[in-house]
């Protein structure tokens, strides 16, 4: 019998997810999440006590992507940013933990992180 040596991809996932749940243990809020492809860029904050979305926005959002002119660059992640900030405020979440995932603090997800800022969310 042979074990399957897992790839550098999964032991970041798995790095990944073992340093959210001991923040989100520790700190006890909701999470904005970020998720960025090629094409478009995702948020929502997550409640993970209760296993519920309590807020979101995407690039893929039928009056963001009537405005946007392309969905993929730093305008589009700002705009998430403030979407995803209002909508998280309406549901009454204003304290967030940033989850960047994998991706690393710098072009769009920054952008977006900024944007939620600015829009009233902390973290």
């Amino acid at each position: 019998m042979t074990v399957a040596k897992s790839t550098s991809k999964q032991r970041r996932a798995w790095r990944v997810r073992k340093v959210l749940k001991k923040a989100s243990e520790k700190n006890n809020r909701p999470r904005l999440s970020v998720h960025r492809t090629g094409q478009h860029i995702y948020a929502q904050v997550i409640d993970d006590a209760k296993g519920l979305t309590l807020a979101a926005a995407s690039t893929m959002d039928t009056d963001l992507k009537k405005s946007l002119k392309v969905t993929a660059n730093k305008d589009a992640a700002t705009a998430v940013g403030k979407l995803v900030a209002e909508r998280a405020k309406k549901a009454g979440v204003e304290l967030v933990a940033f989850d960047r995932g994998s991706y690393a603090y710098h072009g769009r997800v920054k952008a977006l992180a900024d944007a939620a800022r600015e829009a009233g969310l902390q973290f």
